[in-house]
């Protein structure tokens, strides 16, 4: 991503804030895992968002004051033992180019900045990043560090930058629009890679292999999320993602999965039947599935409320349920569709955002997944689509499946020699 990008963002929050602030935004830290392992270390993403920097434990600062924005980003001192042993950690040009940020300080220097900002200056506000989901929510460092001004410094107003940064990121740019696309491109590619080298008993993780081998051939390092590579019973289970069962002959096989394209997510669903064939019932859940998936992509465009979705499709199955028998009263749906159609996607694979409480507007990303799940049978069945919302409807973004029962059936005569 250029560094226009990130500056065009900041640009963006610096209008929202007071005049006499300072915003003080973490990267982050890899998290403790045992002995001397740490977890993979993920960027904070709107530190990210605001920055473009990958790096752990970079701060940034903005002091706004007279009108006037200084910018500093606050990186590690460089380490050449730790360099043979880890690698190298950004330089000042490397940040300056990331983020365009000029002025770059070692993160030494911090502390005695911040406290020579508020000696010397008569700021009123403080904002940071105060995400927290509950009262379990470990403390971040972001979280840490407006605790601590608060008791230092009792006379700043303490703001939470955090849904003024999120409601940001709902409407995606077109760079990222890009990036989105090629994650679901991947994403795709992926699946395919599967359809082509699946068989009856196979290993739910050796199917998974080959999934994992496209992206990472792909260059991708990381998942958009845990890939969920459930057969037969296994299906019926939301987020099964354990990958141990057998896929066995007549086991329909769902995906959900995404790669992460240089950070941005792509998140498909996919179901196929393990021995290239679905049978009779197979096709038609598949494609009473198929339809409110494809309704719910004509449905999608600016003006609707997002819950309107969630709202449509339970209706529509519903109606399609009770006219197949499989239940009688519409308060029985929930044994079989239990999750909302949609949500936001992007820097995060469930996005962030006030999207739910929004109108879609043009440049959203938004999933669109109907799924039912009939434990009873062992089918469970999930399709999904990545959508833009466009001036006047939507684009699907993860193109290039094969989708109907015959296709997937074609696909996979053609394509897979183990069934052959």
């Amino acid at each position: 991503m250029d560094k226009t990008f990130f500056i065009r963002n900041r640009k963006k929050l610096y209008e929202t804030l007071e005049d006499q602030s300072l915003t003080v935004l973490f990267a982050g830290e890899a998290a403790h895992q045992s002995a001397d392992e740490s977890y993979p270390f993920y960027p904070n993403r709107n530190f990210y968002y605001m920055t473009g920097i990958t790096e752990a434990k970079v701060i940034f600062v903005a002091a706004k004051f007279g009108g006037q924005v200084e910018e500093t980003l606050f990186i590690q001192r460089a380490d050449p033992w730790m360099a043979r042993w880890v690698g190298e950690t950004i330089t000042p040009n490397e940040a300056q180019d990331a983020s365009g940020v000029q002025n770059i300080e070692l993160i030494d220097k911090f502390d005695s900045y911040i406290h020579s900002q508020l000696d010397n200056r008569v700021y009123k506000h403080l904002y940071a990043d105060l995400e927290a989901k509950s009262w379990e929510f470990s403390a971040k460092p972001s979280n840490k560090f407006a605790a601590e001004a608060a008791v230092t410094y009792p006379y700043l107003t303490i703001h939470n930058v955090y849904p003024v940064i999120c409601k940001f990121r709902v409407v995606k740019s077109a760079e990222e629009i890009d990036l989105i696309r090629e994650a679901g491109k991947i994403t795709a590619d992926g699946i395919k890679h599967v359809l082509a080298n699946a068989k009856p008993g196979m290993k739910e993780y050796e199917l998974e292999a080959y999934f994992n081998f496209t992206l990472k051939s792909r260059g991708c390092t990381e998942f958009a999320f845990p890939t969920i590579l459930a057969s037969g019973f296994n299906g019926t289970v939301l987020h099964y993602s354990a990958n141990m069962g057998t896929a066995e002959n007549g086991d329909l096989v769902l995906l959900d999965l995404g790669a992460q394209h240089k950070l941005y997510n792509g998140d498909i669903s996919y179901t196929f039947p393990v021995n290239g064939t679905f049978t009779s019932r197979q096709k038609t859940i598949y494609d009473l599935v198929l339809r409110c998936n494809q309704a719910v992509t004509k449905m999608t465009k600016p003006g609707i409320a997002f819950k309107d979705l969630n709202k449509f499709t339970i209706d529509f199955y519903t109606e399609e349920l009770m006219n197949i028998g499989l239940i009688k009263r519409p308060e029985e749906l929930t044994n079989y569709y239990f999750h909302g159609v949609s949500h936001s996607l992007g820097l995060d694979t469930h996005d962030v955002g006030p999207y739910r409480e929004m109108e879609l507007v043009p440049g959203e990303v938004i999933t669109n997944e109907p799924g039912l799940y009939i434990p009873e049978e062992s089918i469970g069945i999930r399709i999904e689509d990545d959508l833009l919302v466009t001036e006047t409807g939507a684009e699907v973004l993860t193109t290039g499946l094969p989708r109907t029962t015959d296709e997937i059936e074609s696909y996979m005569a053609e394509n897979n020699s183990n069934l052959k």
